[in-house]
């Protein structure tokens, strides 16, 4: 299942770096339409979350996983024919859509797979295969179209998917629970069925957090230019990376025996501090260091809300647990620029920081308010689990 999502995730960090420029090169079209290229994948993703987990539920997570993979790499072998800019959106959305729903099967697979009592640690591990393809992915996708052009490109997308495709074979459907809810023919059954009510109240916590990320991520380059400190720019994401990969280890252990609140506050202490120094940055190591902080903070608090969510739900709903969890967790990714971006317009790329490290220590009384009372917060999941047993 990892191998499975590291080809997955590769695939899509492979294309989403070069699609821009591609588009620009190739139709001659203009740098904000060419950004629609990249972006429009993220819509189509983001509009799949609502029915990407009830669909996995409903049909099986093994059947749907394979069917979605078969369908990635036919969509990938469509970039080599989409001859103009209509078709390589088409095109592109359509992805966004697999994308989502096959990814929701596998984390929804794994999660299945993981203990109870180690519920945050396997979710850390699993998380590694997507840390992983977010520095390989650019580089390999940035090699291969200098040495020997987009096809190729394409080419080696379509063959990793269809990697994936037979590894899937190899995953047993032990897991799929035996019987299946019955579904309310109401309204209030089939947005049930979209969004988990029991998940939106982390789910919210998650959007707040998704929103201070991608303001980081979008703004950055910006920022360090304008202040001269571009190098520094240059190293965040390695030392993000690293600290990210190296925590992984660490943290979920110690949640599933301390507790999710002990993780997660520790984490928005240690976010904030790094947007402080973002904010206040006069040279290239703070930038990087920023950038380790980062790697800490949202490194381990977005497994640790996943872990949590997935435990507020019986197994047979973890598609759909998952599928809210990233719903949310894309809205802010999305809304984060648009709104903190006025806040950089009016009083510049610094206020902002400072204003978003004010958010972030604010952001710890909501979780408190939807998560941090409950018992597995406080105590653990291992204690809670062999409390019950």
């Amino acid at each position: 299942m990892w191998v499975v999502n590291f080809c997955l995730a590769l695939a899509f960090y492979g294309l989403v770096t070069i699609m821009a420029v591609y588009a620009v090169t190739r139709f001659a079209v203009s740098d904000s339409t060419g950004g629609l290229a990249a972006s429009i994948f993220v819509v189509g993703a983001t509009v799949a979350r609502l029915f990407a987990g009830g669909l996995v539920d409903r049909l099986g997570r093994r059947r749907v996983l394979w069917a979605g993979l078969a369908a990635c790499a036919a969509v990938a072998a469509l970039y080599l024919v989409a001859s103009s800019l209509p078709l390589l959106l088409a095109v592109r959305a359509t992805h966004g859509v697999l994308f989502a729903v096959t990814s929701t099967a596998a984390m929804t697979l794994a999660q299945a797979r993981i203990p109870s009592s180690r519920r945050s640690e396997g979710t850390g591990y699993f998380a590694l295969s997507i840390t992983l393809s977010t520095a390989i992915g650019p580089f390999m996708s940035l090699e291969v179209v200098h040495s020997a052009g987009y096809d190729t490109l394409f080419w080696s997308i379509f063959a990793t998917h269809a990697a994936a495709c037979l590894l899937a074979l190899l995953i047993s459907a032990k897991d799929e629970p035996r019987s299946q809810p019955a579904r309310e023919r109401t309204v209030r059954g089939v947005l049930t069925s979209m969004v988990h009510p029991a998940v939106l109240p982390i789910g919210l916590f998650m959007l707040v957090i998704g929103c201070v990320y991608s303001t980081i991520v979008t703004y950055l380059n910006s920022y360090t230019a304008e202040e001269g400190l571009e190098r520094g720019a240059s190293l965040f994401f390695v030392a993000y990376a690293t600290v990210m990969f190296v925590s992984r280890f660490v943290m979920g252990r110690l949640q599933d025996r301390r507790g999710d609140n002990v993780v997660v506050y520790s984490a928005i202490v240690v976010f904030a501090g790094a947007l402080l120094l973002l904010g206040t940055a006069s040279a290239d190591w703070m930038i990087v260091l920023t950038g380790a902080l980062t790697g800490f903070g949202f490194g381990t608090i977005n497994p640790a809300c996943q872990a949590a969510a997935v435990s507020r739900v019986p197994q047979e709903q973890f598609g759909v647990a998952i599928s809210t969890f990233f719903l949310m967790l894309d809205g802010g990714v999305g809304l984060g620029p648009v709104v903190f971006g006025l806040i950089a317009e009016r009083a510049g790329y610094s206020a902002m920081f400072l204003v978003l490290a004010g958010v972030m220590l604010l952001s710890a009384l909501l979780y408190l308010a939807v998560h941090g009372r409950r018992s597995d917060a406080r105590h653990g999941r291992a204690a809670t689990v062999a409390a019950h047993a």
